[in-house]
């Protein structure tokens, strides 16, 4: 017992280790080599465009949910469907339009992510940058977080908008709320302190996601197998450290007033 518990121990700070030395590597290039700037619009394309419909249908639907389930409630509650368009937005502005939008982009655009270097490193060409004299860092991580950060909070914001069209959707057509009543909810109570709560959560969602991604590509071991795993092990944890630091930012923004 105490054995496979020092393996894990062992490992864990082994991989943590390795992925804070990528960090360091990926802040030492961000500012003394020029930006690949070909690739990293290519890569933005993939990971922000092609995920654009999924984010927001996945917010649009969302929306609609939250809108026809605090409508009820209300109902049930005080005989109206009260204050729906400020429980959509404050829900989806400051929690679950990042979150989800999150989610979307590790599950799609973060699995491919680590495949594509995960293959490139069992396929040997990670050492063939070596060979000439080019850091995979610079080369292919850079890129690729740059990405990740300029397309998760744009993919937020649209998500934003998706979910919270979904809720008049449902309050106009369902629950008989007027449609102005239901935008003024949100322009009165909602302000530039919420849209920064959740900008500010997508951009650390976004630079956690590309450096377990990447990480993940990165130290893939075991050949297609073994980017299957690698691709699985970055979903899951991406998600996962998702929940957790939205937990910790929520409680650090709540205490400063954001």
């Amino acid at each position: 017992m105490f054995k496979e518990l020092g393996r894990l121990l062992i490992r864990f700070f082994t991989q943590l280790g390795q992925a804070s030395s990528m960090v360091y590597s990926c802040v030492f290039w961000l500012f003394k080599s020029p930006l690949e700037f070909s690739q990293t619009m290519q890569q933005t394309t993939k990971i922000g465009v092609e995920s654009l419909v999924v984010a927001t249908l996945t917010s649009l639907f969302t929306g609609m949910v939250l809108a026809l389930q605090a409508g009820t409630t209300m109902r049930n509650i005080l005989s109206e469907p009260l204050y729906i368009g400020t429980l959509v937005g404050f829900s989806l502005v400051r929690e679950l339009g990042p979150v989800l939008t999150a989610f979307v982009v590790a599950g799609r655009a973060g699995a491919a992510v680590t495949a594509e270097i995960g293959t490139m490193q069992v396929t040997e060409q990670i050492d063939a940058l070596h060979t000439l004299g080019t850091d995979p860092i610079r080369y292919l991580v850079i890129p690729r977080l740059i990405a990740f950060m300029i397309a998760i909070p744009v993919l937020t914001l649209c998500a934003n908008f998706s979910g919270m069209f979904g809720g008049f959707l449902v309050s106009v057509n369902s629950l008989g709320v007027a449609s102005n009543v239901y935008i003024s909810d949100i322009t009165t109570f909602i302000g530039v302190d919420d849209l920064m709560h959740g900008f500010i959560k997508s951009c650390f969602f976004a630079f956690m996601i590309g450096v377990v991604c990447c990480y993940k590509g990165l130290w893939t071991r075991g050949g297609a197998e073994g980017v299957g795993k690698s691709t699985t092990q970055a979903v899951v944890s991406s998600m996962v450290l998702i929940l957790v630091l939205d937990y910790f930012l929520t409680a650090i923004l709540n205490s400063i007033g954001l």
